[in-house]
């Protein structure tokens, strides 16, 4: 195919069918792209007549790719990220006219005691954005990254694209929450002793703080695992349940005087915070922006109450 023939390409065809080869799901190709699912399903037929080649293939309720969608895809990708890209920054961005729609992917403790003072900011200086948050962490972030479900995400993370960028934002310090009225801050025997609330987005009821508890041989009774961080509040407020937060969730969750947070009594290595995008978005004056009010906000260490 010469680059005259390109002409009978739809572009959007093409964007369709990277959902696909991610997704693997008409459904949520259908619901991420705001089309109904008769027009994705005409969309893939119309790819495997451009393609010669089926494509996906259903095994039961999944839909597996070819071995020649996924080169397809191994070739395109990149072609599409330099499209991308170069639409993107042919466009200056003036934030107090724009009405952008921006994909934000936010681990729920960043969400809860990070996002707010970020959107209050973003919504002043530019009040015709959009924001969409979706909730993400280190297992989930590489696959929305490289979808383009999200443009930037904040969490902690492990592995990513390869055409992924990383800053850290900050070290995650934490506190220990309490709700109760005894005096003085906790012992570690007490620590280890005391009922122990964990936020897990997994469903997993250990992590991290279990880590630096073992290196000094010590041991904590998990006894109530949640999904976010809003809860606790209420779950710990007058209980002998405790929960070991990061220092940013902590300042949310003490701000009506219900809980108390302190130091932790053992020592607890910090994990960090970083913000990641995708490549293809780097250069994006919009996309610089919206990074720039990140860093910005998000790295900033909040006085506890």
């Amino acid at each position: 195919m010469n680059r005259n023939d390109l002409r009978r390409v739809d572009m959007n065809l093409l964007v369709i069918f990277e959902a696909l080869m991610f997704e693997r799901n008409l459904t949520r190709v259908a619901e991420k792209h705001f089309m109904g699912q008769p027009a994705v399903s005409a969309a893939l037929a119309r790819l495997r007549d451009l393609f010669d080649d089926p494509l996906l293939i259903r095994n039961g309720r999944n839909m597996d790719p070819t071995p020649r969608a996924l080169a397809i895809l191994g070739e395109l990708q990149p072609a599409l990220d330099t499209i991308s890209g170069a639409v993107s920054r042919a466009k200056d961005f003036d934030p107090a006219n724009a009405c952008d729609t921006f994909r934000i992917g936010l681990s729920d403790d960043a969400e809860f005691g990070l996002f707010p003072p970020l959107l209050n900011a973003l919504r002043e200086e530019a009040p015709g954005i959009i924001i969409v948050v979706r909730r993400t962490n280190y297992l989930l972030m590489p696959a929305m990254l490289a979808s383009g479900e999200i443009s930037v995400g904040v969490s902690y993370t492990t592995e990513l694209p390869a055409n992924a960028k990383r800053k850290k934002l900050r070290d995650i310090g934490v506190k220990v929450l309490r709700g109760d009225s005894r005096p003085g801050p906790m012992s570690l025997d007490e620590y280890c002793e005391r009922p122990h609330a964990m936020v897990s987005f997994s469903g997993d009821l250990s992590g991290n703080i279990d880590l630096d508890l073992a290196r000094v041989g010590r041991t904590r009774r998990v006894v109530l695992g949640v999904p976010q961080f809003s809860g606790l509040r209420s779950l710990l407020k007058g209980t002998d349940l405790i929960a070991t937060v990061p220092d940013y969730a902590a300042c949310a969750l003490v701000d009506d005087g219900g809980l108390r947070a302190e130091e932790p009594p053992v020592p607890i290595v910090p994990a960090e915070l970083s913000m990641v995008w995708s490549g293809v978005h780097d250069n994006d004056p919009a996309e610089r922006w919206l990074r720039s009010h990140i860093g910005c906000f998000m790295s900033q260490a909040l006085p506890l109450a």
